[in-house]
């Protein structure tokens, strides 16, 4: 009898680690970009920054840092898709890159990058892909 409690604070222990893990392995890609690229503006839950790469070179930085869990290309654009973030990363004006960070509760939710496939639509399981996260990639 006096085991059911502490196995009971054991599973609860364990839930808060997987949390844990989960939310500081989403947070990655973006700890990545801010200490990298220079950071140019924010509004509300969008993030903007700067590379002086192109866009192919910066994106695959960012992908190599913390792999997305899906990655598409349209329109010179690339598009990586994280646990809690969008990465957009489009051609800049002046040159190399702008790479925006949104948070994934945003457009993403009401279907705003729905045109990108599977691992874009809403409700799209992680590992979108062809099932693995590196299957149907754009490299």
């Amino acid at each position: 009898m006096k085991r059911r409690p502490v196995r009971a604070v054991a599973a609860v222990i364990m839930a808060a680690f997987v949390l844990l893990l989960t939310s500081a392995c989403g947070s990655q890609a973006h700890d990545y970009i801010r200490d990298n690229y220079q950071h140019q503006s924010s509004q509300g839950d969008t993030d903007t920054y700067h590379s002086k790469d192109p866009v192919g070179t910066t994106a695959a930085a960012i992908a190599d840092a913390k792999r997305p869990d899906a990655r598409e290309q349209d329109g010179g654009s690339e598009y990586l898709r994280y646990n809690d973030d969008i990465v957009i990363v489009s051609a800049a004006a002046g040159g190399g890159s702008t790479v925006r960070v949104e948070d994934i509760d945003g457009g993403y939710r009401g279907g705003a990058f729905i045109f990108l496939g599977p691992g874009f639509n809403p409700h799209s399981p992680a590992g979108a892909a062809g099932g693995s996260g590196g299957s149907g990639w754009a490299k």
